[in-house]
């Protein structure tokens, strides 16, 4: 009856040794660090730089206690954080004097110092959040002037459009900082173009003035207009922020509005901040150009010549300048997804872009109407662009998907197609405010949290075991393991804890008793009604069974929804509210039963179990067994 078979206590042992194995990197805690990886694709991290590394810090006095070469980066550990911050100051005089044009991102971290065996079993520590563990913290300054240039850019591509569709005749299109200036050669023909201005483009308002012998329509953006513009830009930004991160696998970010034009990221419990950093300080949008292929552009290409008026002169990655037309054709605004892969015939690295619908009909027109001409592609990163290639049309090209290629790198592609696949920014930004939270802001956190978290288990277990003798010792056993296998779960999920965490950590102990209280009570109301110590045993589980689980259900329906609506520190509090859930009613309702019946169930001829007092429904205890004169143990009532 009470026996379970022995591929459940199978079931346990794996559970518990799971439990132990995931669980444990938590315990080994974590060394400073420093973190070197490439600032640039040309740059690779291989053997000679982690040598480089180590010549530089015996140089510098700071020996290192490991210093070890992964895929992307050299991490070397040091004993004291004293020792990490000088290794910085040593690496980056080394490695980059020129802190303009650095080759390499040296960046604080820390380090697990879990052994090799448990890591090679991909055991890893929990993500300790800001508040507990520290970690980086940015402000961005939004460039909103930018964000109403670039659209005044394309509003002034949108008013030549027009004027081409409506067949009103103008003297020239040119954007002047924010405004559009419209030239016209009568007065007849300057209210025809405020006319279509007014009826198609709402959000821009016109004032004309005669010019000489023509008369000049300037278009500025709206009060109203502009506020949704720099509302956009910045909603725009948090959104692109986030599915950067996301690509990165940062878990847990923080990433709030600060006024009207700043951002805040948090990056708790961080891997790779280097590339982190890398990633959200560069502000990479796609732009498709045509190239200028007037004479003038020509000659300016060849360096012969001015740049001519409405173009621009850029580089590409030979260091060759290119011309090309500020009129901007695409902007990654109309890019689907980019993903990084090779060229079918060249077999050379490439990333190959997919448009929407908007984005496919245009450039399919471009291309028609542009045979045997240039287009240019551009990347800009950190306000500087770069010609990432300018092939030939060789004809019209359908279909959404467009492949961008030119000597570039496996890596190099993977890095652009992250950035293009995380969606373009709206506006430029920069970090005007960088702060690394160490670990000792948030050392007296994680003591106050696990004192409250290791206090009330011992409060809990000694009240049971008081309380419910043998059976409460077991539910204390069942509560340790619940603890082991929360623990566990959150390292193997990389979770972040934080101190809402901790205190929903600490609240699922409490929660989790509640089975065991509802199944040892069941168990003695059977004693009381006469049943027998086996049959009370087996009754009192399957009893408990249906209320513990509508009551986690119920439960576990509040933790969602909290994960599900809630943002930040309430998400936090929620993973570990739902997983704790589903953990307690593994532990109190399976493990506890095994327990019981590995200590009972052999027992052929059970008389009693120790399970505390009994009392009857006249309100006097039941009697004790008589080989138990301490109490311990009692009967079922006679």
């Amino acid at each position: 009856m009470n026996r379970y078979p022995l591929w459940k206590y199978a079931i346990l042992l794996v559970a518990l040794l799971f439990g132990a194995i995931y669980a444990a990197p938590n315990f080994f805690g974590e060394s400073p660090a420093v973190q070197v990886s490439s600032a640039k694709p040309s740059v690779k991290i291989d053997s000679t730089t982690l040598t480089r590394v180590q010549q530089a810090l015996t140089a510098g006095g700071v020996p290192p206690q490991t210093a070890t070469l992964d895929a992307t980066s050299v991490r070397v550990r040091f004993e004291t954080t004293e020792q990490q911050l000088r290794a910085k100051d040593v690496l980056q005089r080394a490695l980059s004097p020129d802190a303009n044009d650095a080759s390499y991102i040296v960046a604080l971290n820390l380090i697990s110092r879990s052994p090799s065996w448990l890591s090679a079993l991909g055991a890893a520590p929990m993500y300790l959040g800001l508040d507990l563990r520290g970690g980086v913290h940015f402000m961005l300054q939004v460039d909103m002037q930018a964000a109403l240039t670039k659209r005044a850019e394309a509003l002034a591509g949108d008013i030549r459009s027009l004027m081409r569709e409506k067949n009103v005749r103008h003297s020239g299109i040119n954007r002047n900082g924010q405004a559009v200036e419209v030239r016209f050669r009568d007065a007849q023909t300057l209210e025809a173009g405020k006319r279509v201005i007014a009826d198609q483009l709402p959000d821009l308002q016109t004032v004309d003035a005669p010019e000489g012998t023509e008369y000049k329509m300037t278009a500025t953006i709206r009060p109203e207009a502009a506020r949704r513009v720099q509302e956009q830009a910045l909603k725009q930004n948090m959104v692109t922020l986030h599915n950067r991160i996301n690509e990165l696998g940062v878990a847990e970010p923080v990433i709030q509005q600060q006024g009207a034009d700043r951002i805040v990221v948090q990056l708790p419990g961080v891997q790779d901040t280097a590339k982190a950093k890398d990633i959200i300080g560069r502000t990479a949008t796609l732009e498709v150009r045509m190239v200028d292929e007037s004479t003038e552009g020509r000659s300016a290409e060849a360096g012969a010549g001015p740049v001519p008026f409405g173009s621009e002169r850029y580089m590409d990655r030979e260091g060759r300048g290119v011309i090309v037309r500020r009129q901007v054709v695409l902007t990654g605004e109309n890019l689907t997804d980019a993903q990084a892969g090779f060229d079918s015939q060249t077999q050379e690295p490439a990333v190959h872009l997919t448009l929407d619908a908007k984005g496919s009909r245009i450039f399919r027109d471009v291309t028609r109407e542009n045979v045997n001409k240039r287009m240019a592609i551009l990347l800009f990163e950190k306000g500087r662009g770069e010609v990432v290639t300018a092939p030939v049309i060789r004809g019209e090209i359908g279909g959404g998907r467009v492949q961008i290629s030119g000597r570039m790198t496996t890596t190099e592609a993977n890095d652009v197609a992250l950035l293009l696949r995380a969606g373009s920014l709206a506006a430029p930004m920069e970090i005007i405010e960088e702060m690394t939270i160490g670990p000792s802001l948030g050392a007296e956190n994680i003591a106050k949290g696990f004192n409250s978290v290791a206090w009330g288990f011992a409060a809990i277990v000694a009240f049971m075991g008081i309380y419910y003798m043998v059976f409460g010792l077991f539910s204390g056993l069942a509560l340790a393991v619940n603890l082991l296998l929360l623990v566990a779960i959150l390292s193997l999920l990389q979770a972040t804890l934080t101190l809402p965490g901790m205190a929903a950590m600490a609240l699922a102990l409490g929660m989790a008793i509640d089975s065991n209280v509802l199944i040892n009570e069941r168990v003695r109301e059977e004693l009381r009604n006469g049943a027998s110590p086996q049959a009370a045993i087996n009754t009192g589980y399957d009893r408990a069974w249906a209320t513990i689980l509508d009551s986690n259900i119920t439960t576990l329906i509040a933790g969602l929804a909290l994960l599900i609506f809630g943002s930040g520190p309430v998400r936090g509090f929620a993973v570990v509210h739902c997983i704790g859930i589903l953990t307690s009613m593994f532990s109190a309702v399976f493990f506890s039963r095994g327990l019981v019946n590995l200590w009972y169930g052999r027992q052929k001829k059970l008389k009693s179990v120790s399970i505390g007092t009994i009392w009857k429904p006249g309100g006097a205890p039941a009697r004790q067994d008589a080989g138990n004169p301490g109490g311990s143990a009692l009967t079922k009532p006679e």
